[in-house]
């Protein structure tokens, strides 16, 4: 009998799930949740070529300002942001952001508005694989900075906010009841997000580095749920939060 060391196969291959290889990819990844919205990272790009698209996991790879960017799908939850960030890693990513949606849970934040997260409440079982229940998930320091001042100036400019602070990430979208909705709120934490707390913690374990910044979907205390009209505002969020995710992998040079 053989037991496969998963730690230790199919490095410097092309990788199973997300189906990149290494020389397909930068070394710094923009990481939205959806596969149709890496398209929207494109069009910031030019020379653009589509890498691979399997299951949730599209990634295409192109250049802004003279500097390769690549994009690639998490999809939704822990579980499968782990996956991505784990292969982007075993193909060379060093700097990890995620582009994401995200509910408010703190007042006077509106759909559209960017949300530069600044650590994670691991609500989410994955992690618990990985480390101890008390290991903290936090961002990179320098890339967390540098999302805050693209933020703040993108931000001024499109007439939104711009709100730093801490954010959970739960595994059930459904099961976020009034009562975890109002916890949240009384112990300050800013917003709810689904892929946060893995690609942190796999981040950290694997020695790269990793950020986050969302545009706000909805307000989960201040009655603007999904099914309120939210997305035109959460698109023009969207494209403002890939902006100041391209402009932060230029200002470091990641």
């Amino acid at each position: 009998m053989s037991t496969v060391d998963k730690s230790a196969v199919g490095l410097g291959e092309r990788q199973y799930h997300i189906g990149v290889a290494p020389g397909e990819v930068s070394t710094v990844a923009l990481l939205p949740g959806d596969p149709f919205r890496v398209p929207l990272v494109a069009e910031f790009l030019t020379d653009v070529q589509e890498v691979a698209h399997r299951r949730e996991h599209r990634t295409m790879t192109g250049l802004y300002k003279g500097r390769r960017i690549t994009a690639t799908s998490t999809g939704m939850s822990c579980p499968s942001t782990a996956i991505a960030a784990e292969e982007l890693i075993r193909v060379g990513v060093t700097s990890l952001i995620r582009i994401g949606s995200s509910a408010a849970v703190q007042p006077g934040i509106a759909p559209g508005d960017l949300l530069v997260s600044e650590g994670t409440l691991r609500n989410d079982g994955t992690t618990a694989a990985y480390v101890h229940p008390g290991y903290p998930a936090v961002p990179d320091l320098p890339i967390t900075m540098e999302l805050e001042r693209q933020a703040a100036r993108i931000a001024e400019r499109e007439g939104v906010r711009a709100v730093n602070g801490l954010n959970a990430s739960d595994d059930a979208f459904y099961a976020e009841g009034p009562e975890w909705i109002e916890r949240l709120r009384r112990e300050g934490i800013l917003n709810i997000e689904m892929e946060s707390s893995a690609l942190y913690v796999v981040a950290r374990l694997r020695g790269v580095r990793a950020g986050m910044i969302c545009a706000c979907s909805s307000n989960l205390v201040d009655g603007a749920s999904l099914y309120s009209g939210t997305k035109d505002a959460l698109q023009a969020g969207w494209a403002a939060s890939i902006e100041a995710a391209l402009e932060t992998a230029v200002a470091l040079e990641l």
